[in-house]
C-alpha cells in the first residue's frame, strides 16, 4: 500500500480521531515463574500485566504514539493494577469500564516458550469483566476515534456479546476508521471449531491483517506458503503473513506479490508477545507514513526487544535508534546480532560492527 493509498484509507473518520491507535480487548494479571518447572512445582511467581492488545498500544504509546485502550476490568486490587501499569506507558485508559459483579482475568504460566511440551499455561478468564463487553456497554465514540483501530481474534472468542462487538467495529461504514486485525488464533479459547470460519469473516473485514504462517494453515487448512494466505484473504489492502523465525511476506495493493523481510536473529529469551510487538512496529511505521520494507523491518525491531525478555511486554527501541537499525542495508541487517538489552543502542551497534 503506497502512501497516497494510505491516506485514502485513514483519512479522518466521525468521531474525529484524537488517537493514533485504538486497541480494544482483554488485559490480564500475569504470574511469572520465579524459576523453571512445571506450575506444581514453582514456589513462587512474579506479577506482570499481559493482553495482545494492550501489549501493542503500551509499545506504540512508548515508541511516541498517542494510544487508548479500551476494555472492562474488575472493581478489584488486579483491574487496579492493570490500569495503573497500562497508563504507565502513557496509554489514555479512560474509557476503560469497571464491572463490579464480574473479576479481572488472571493467568499462570511456566519459563518454557509455547510450543514446546515443557511450557504450561493456566488461565482464570472464565466470566471475567472483559468478556462481558458488548455493543452496548461499550463507549463506541471512544474506540472509534481513532486514526487506527486495533483489533484481534482472541476478543472474538472471549463470548458471543464480544463476538457481536468485533462484528460492529468492523462492519463498513462512513463512521469507521481503518480496522487492523491480529488474527491470533486460539483453538482453547472456541467451541466446536467454530472459530475459523469467525476469524476469516472479520479479517476479510479488515484493512491491515496479520496472521502467521502455521496459524493460517491450523484454522484454514492453507498449503503453499504466503501466496495462499494471499488468495484466501484478498481483500485486506494490506496483509502481512508471519513465517516464524524466516522473517514475514506483506502484501499491498502496490505489491501484489508481497515484499519478503528477513526476520533478525536474537537470543530468545521468551517468545510471548512477540506476535503483538511486531504488530506494534508495523502499525507505527503505517502511521509515519514509512515504506512497506520499512514497516516489516521496525515489525521486526519490535519483535526482537520482546523476544529478548522474559514478559509479555517489552519497550520498544527509541525511535532514532529503530529508524537508524531499519535504513541498514540488507548485508549489515543480515549482520545483527541481538541479545538480552539489545535496544541500548551503544550494545546494538558494538554487536553489529556498525560504523
Amino acid at each position: 500500500m503506497n502512501d497516497a493509498a494510505y491516506a485514502s484509507v485513514a483519512a479522518p473518520p466521525r468521531p474525529v480521531p484524537d488517537a493514533d491507535v485504538v486497541a480494544l480487548g482483554e488485559s490480564m494479571v500475569t504470574f511469572l515463574p520465579s524459576r523453571p518447572g512445571r506450575l506444581a512445582d514453582v514456589p513462587s511467581f512474579h506479577r506482570a500485566i499481559g493482553g495482545a492488545e494492550s501489549n501493542v498500544v503500551c509499545a506504540l504509546a512508548a515508541f511516541g504514539h498517542t494510544a487508548r485502550w479500551v476494555s472492562r476490568v474488575g472493581a478489584d486490587g488486579f483491574g487496579d493494577h492493570l490500569v495503573e501499569r497500562i497508563a504507565g506507558y502513557g496509554v489514555d485508559v479512560t474509557a476503560v469500564r469497571r464491572d463490579p459483579g464480574r473479576p479481572t482475568g488472571v493467568y499462570f504460566r511456566t519459563a518454557g516458550d509455547r510450543g514446546t511440551g515443557a511450557h504450561e499455561v493456566a488461565y482464570y478468564r472464565a466470566g471475567s469483566a472483559a468478556s462481558a463487553m458488548s455493543v452496548r456497554n461499550v463507549d463506541l465514540t471512544a474506540v472509534r476515534a481513532a486514526r487506527v483501530l486495533h483489533l484481534t481474534g482472541i476478543t472474538a472468542a472471549l463470548s458471543a456479546r464480544c463476538r457481536e462487538l468485533l462484528y460492529e467495529l468492523t462492519a463498513p461504514g462512513p463512521g469507521r476508521p481503518p480496522v487492523s486485525f491480529d488474527v491470533n488464533h486460539r483453538p482453547g479459547l472456541w467451541r466446536d471449531g467454530e472459530g475459523a470460519g469467525v476469524l476469516l469473516e472479520l479479517a476479510r473485514r479488515a484493512d491491515i491483517v496479520f496472521v502467521g504462517e502455521d496459524e493460517a494453515a491450523h484454522a484454514w487448512g492453507t498449503t503453499g506458503g504466503p501466496a495462499a494466505v494471499r488468495r484466501l484473504l484478498p481483500e485486506p489492502r494490506v496483509l502481512v503473513v508471519k513465517e516464524g523465525a524466516r522473517g514475514a511476506t506483506a502484501f499491498t495493493r502496490d505489491r501484489p506479490d508481497g515484499t519478503f523481510q528477513p526476520a533478525l536473529r536474537t537470543a530468545v529469551v521468551a517468545t510471548t508477545g512477540a506476535g503483538d510487538a511486531f504488530a506494534a512496529g508495523f502499525l507505527s511505521a503505517t502511521l509515519r507514513g514509512l515504506p512497506v520494507e520499512a514497516r516489516l523491518k521496525h515489525g521486526h525491531l519490535f519483535a526482537a526487544a520482546a523476544l529478548t525478555t522474559p514478559g509479555d511486554l517489552a519497550a520498544p527501541p527509541a525511535r532514532d535508534h529503530a529508524d537508524r537499525l531499519a535504513a541498514l542495508d540488507d548485508d549489515a541487517w543480515g549482520r545483527l546480532r541481538l541479545g538480552p538489552g539489545w535496544t541500548r543502542a551503544e550494545q546494538a551497534e558494538e554487536e553489529a560492527n556498525i560504523p
